[in-house]
C-alpha cells in the first residue's frame, strides 16, 4: 500500500497540472508541498456505495477483486497518517444492491461509515427504498451529518433528523457542506417519501452557497450532490448546477455512476470554476482532491486523482 501512495502522488503532480497551476503561488511543484504558508486540505469522497460490502467477487465479471470496505478503509487509514487536514464525504445511495441491504436493512453500511470516520453524506433515491421510518431506524449507528438542503421533511419523522448545511473546521480553514438531492416522484415510491417536499435544486443550492461564503464566511463551499452529472435534456445535474451558481467551489457527485479520471471544471456565474468529481460506484474508487491553500492571500490550487480499490491494496 506504501509503494501505491507513492505512485498516485505522483500521477497528482503529473496529471493534474499542477506546474502550471502553482504559478498562482510563485512556487515551483516541490516547493509547494513544504511551504509553511501554505494549507493542504484533503478531501476524500465516495458515491453510490449501493451496500456493497465485500469486493465483487471473482466471477469473470467486469469489475471482479474490486472495491471492499475493509481495502477503503485501511487506505483511508494510511492517508490520515499522512495528512494533517482531511474530510471524507459521500453523495448518496449508500443503500441497496447487495443482500446485505437486505438482510440489516442499512445498520452494516451506517456502521462502517462511522467506522471509517465519514464527515458527512447526503440522501439519494436509493436511501429512502426502506421508506423513511427504514432511514431513520439506522441514523443512531450514523456518527456523522446527513446534509439535505432541498428535501423538506418537515411533516415527516425526519424532521430534525438531517441539516442543510454544516461547516468545519481543518487547519484554521472553514469548509461549508451542504446536500442537493434528485427528484424523488418518479423515482421512489410516494409511500417510501411520504411528505417529503421537494424544493427546486438551482434555487437552494444558489442559497446555501451564498449564506455559506458571503455570510458565514467560509473558505471553501462544496455540494454534496445527487443530481447526476449530466444528462442529453435539459434536466437539472452537477453540469447545470456548475454552470449556474456564484459560490460552489466543488460539486461531489452521484446518481449517475460516472466515472471521472480526473475533475472537470467549469466556469460559474461569477467567472470563477465550480469543480466537479465523480467516482463511479460500488466503492470501486475512492475520490481525492487536494486544495492548497495560501494562508495570508487565500489563493488556492488543487490537485486531484482517484485510488482504484482492489486486492493491490492489500500487498
Amino acid at each position: 500500500m506504501e509503494e501505491l501512495l507513492k505512485v498516485n502522488r505522483r500521477n497528482f503532480i503529473r496529471n493534474s497540472g499542477i506546474v502550471v497551476a502553482t504559478t498562482a503561488f510563485g512556487l515551483n511543484p516541490l516547493e509547494i508541498l513544504a511551504a509553511e504558508d501554505v494549507i493542504k486540505l484533503t478531501i476524500l469522497h465516495t458515491n453510490d456505495v449501493h451496500s456493497r460490502i465485500e469486493p465483487f467477487p471473482m466471477d469473470g465479471s467486469r469489475n471482479q477483486g474490486l472495491g471492499g470496505t475493509a481495502r477503503r478503509s485501511a487506505l483511508i487509514k494510511q492517508i490520515r497518517a499522512k495528512e494533517q487536514n482531511v474530510l471524507l464525504f459521500d453523495a448518496g445511495d449508500i443503500f441497496q444492491g447487495t443482500p446485505y441491504f437486505n438482510k440489516y436493512g442499512g445498520a452494516l453500511e451506517m456502521k462502517l461509515m462511522t467506522a471509517m470516520g465519514y464527515d458527512a453524506v447526503t440522501m439519494g433515491n436509493h436511501d429512502f427504498d426502506n421508506g423513511l421510518e427504514g432511514f431513520q431506524k439506522q441514523l443512531p449507528h450514523a456518527d456523522f451529518s446527513v446534509l439535505c438542503s432541498n428535501y423538506d421533511f418537515s411533516n415527516t419523522l425526519l424532521k430534525g433528523f438531517t441539516q442543510p448545511y454544516s461547516i468545519l473546521k481543518k487547519g484554521g480553514l472553514k469548509i461549508g457542506i451542504f446536500g442537493i438531492g434528485i427528484e424523488l416522484k418518479g423515482l421512489v415510491e410516494r409511500k417510501n417519501y411520504g411528505d417529503t417536499v421537494y424544493i427546486d435544486p438551482l434555487v437552494k443550492a444558489n442559497e446555501m452557497a451564498d449564506l455559506l461564503k458571503q455570510e458565514l464566511n467560509c473558505d471553501l463551499v462544496i455540494c454534496l450532490s445527487h443530481l447526476g452529472y449530466k444528462y442529453a435534456s435539459t434536466r437539472i445535474s452537477d453540469q447545470v448546477l456548475a454552470r449556474n451558481n456564484r459560490n460552489i467551489d466543488l460539486i461531489i457527485g452521484g446518481h449517475t455512476h460516472t466515472f471521472m479520471d480526473q475533475p472537470e471544471d467549469v466556469k460559474n456565474l461569477s467567472g470563477k470554476l465550480t469543480t466537479i468529481n465523480q467516482v463511479g460506484f460500488a466503492g470501486i474508487n475512492l475520490g481525492r482532491i487536494d486544495y492548497y491553500f495560501e494562508r495570508y492571500k487565500g489563493k488556492r490550487l488543487k490537485t486531484a486523482s482517484p485510488y482504484l480499490i482492489s486486492n493491490q491494496l492489500e500487498n
